[in-house]
């Protein structure tokens, strides 16, 4: 980019985040890294902490993205290891974890995250920025004020001085939109690791510049990380103690399923270990009626093995998305869990989260007052959209011509950039 960036388009997302630059000349560009000789766009939301052991062990250390799981392969138990912490912003029960000692709270992991991004980026940030937040914050009561809130305080710890937000379905839309060359009524649906969000808009690109009207939002927290816990349920947790019992004062008792609640979110699986489920499972290994599977649970959480777990699911659920039948394998400690599952068996798992998401999907029409015959497009976008049950549930509401898939990770950082050099911003912001 040739003239100096005046604003940039932030997708913090929960699985992975992107940055596009966006040029006072009306020009955008998607900020690369650099990672064993590869180059890449999106970033891995994730953060490692650890000391600094040539140092004596008294200086602290931080790392996000690849570098980060870099650090916790090498360290394993030694470090903190945080990943989809988005899902915290929301949250007024979430008010800080503790790192060596110092509590912190979603701001300052967030901005630790960004300051750290933009050094990684290698590129000077701007001090204007707009950036996308979800319609529906995952959670069970999520306050979007609370979330809205923090987001500003981290972004103004690292220098923005004007901060807009954008719903990111809308930023989707607005991406997508650009190839238009009629009229359309366009529905979109953005997957990410904690919400499904969906934004009805109209376009109109006449008279050389592109018109729009946003006619409905909705959302659910239901989303990628929904679908991976399905898997865990029925595969992993069950060697984890799910289902069994344990004997206290002369009775049996099923061993408590909050335990794997946790597993519903990878920031509280990843936190596990330092809250007092960890303790109460200590216990529960003296009482349970087959203490091998409470010692494997309080073994995995020993070993921090949080993302050797998502890598495992991921990579599975990309390779099912390609074939009719995949692999599950896992290797962690004691725990070597191999297993091939057909795709039918995952179908059957998230049926429940596929229709949850398309009642979802049917209040984001009668919002618009539109049936599914008025949506012209349906753009499909975040990595969970490839899930074929997924897409499918939309090709047989929408019929399957009318149905596309976006580039996964960067379609919404584009489009808030695009956003940013509108004349006019205020029709497109999403308000707390």
């Amino acid at each position: 980019m040739t003239d100096a960036p005046s604003t940039l388009g932030l997708d913090f997302g929960t699985t992975n985040s992107v940055a596009v630059l966006a040029g006072a000349d009306g020009r955008t560009e998607a900020l690369t890294f650099r990672h064993d000789n590869a180059a890449f766009e999106a970033c891995r939301s994730v953060l490692c902490f650890w000391k600094d052991e040539e140092r004596g062990g008294e200086r602290a250390m931080m790392e996000i993205g690849p570098w980060a799981i870099d650090q916790f392969l090498e360290l394993g138990g030694d470090c903190r290891f945080i990943q989809s912490f988005k899902t915290f912003a929301a949250s007024p029960l979430f008010v800080s974890t503790v790192i060596h000692n110092k509590p912190w709270g979603f701001e300052d992991l967030l901005a630790a995250y960004l300051r750290r991004l933009s050094e990684r980026s290698g590129a000077d940030w701007p001090t204007q920025v707009v950036m996308g937040r979800p319609v529906q914050f995952a959670g069970a009561q999520p306050d979007e004020t609370l979330a809205q809130t923090r987001y500003e305080t981290a972004l103004k710890r690292l220098g923005f001085e004007t901060i807009h937000h954008v719903y990111e379905p809308v930023a989707a839309a607005f991406f997508y939109a650009q190839r238009l060359t009629e009229p359309a009524t366009i529905l979109v649906a953005d997957f990410g690791g904690g919400t499904s969000d969906f934004s009805i808009l109209r376009f109109d690109p006449g008279a050389g510049k592109l018109r729009a009207e946003a006619l409905s939002h909705a959302g659910i927290g239901i989303a990628g990380d929904a679908f991976d816990q399905r898997i865990i349920d029925h595969v992993v947790s069950p060697l984890f103690g799910k289902g069994s019992s344990f004997t206290s004062g002369g009775k049996t008792l099923p061993v408590p399923l909050a335990y794997y609640s946790r597993f519903a979110q990878w920031n509280q699986l990843s936190i596990m270990r330092y809250t007092k489920d960890y303790a109460e499972l200590l216990k529960l290994a003296q009482m349970a009626d087959d203490p091998r599977l409470i010692e494997a649970f309080i073994a995995f959480l020993d070993a921090d093995a949080t993302y050797l777990l998502y890598r495992a699911v991921a990579q599975f659920k990309t390779a099912l998305s390609h074939a009719n039948e995949a692999r599950f394998d896992l290797d962690v400690g004691r725990l070597k869990l191999h297993r091939t599952i057909a795709r039918g068996e995952f179908d059957g798992w998230i049926a429940d989260d596929v229709r949850a998401i398309q009642t979802t999907v049917g209040e984001a029409l009668r919002r618009a007052n539109l049936g599914e015959a008025a949506i012209d497009r349906v753009f499909l976008t975040g990595g969970t959209s490839y899930v074929p049950a997924l897409r499918r549930s939309f090709e047989e509401r929408f019929g399957a011509g009318k149905v596309e898939t976006g580039d996964q990770f960067v379609s919404i950082a584009n489009g808030l950039a695009l956003i940013a050099q509108e004349d006019d911003l205020e029709p497109w912001l999403a308000r707390a």
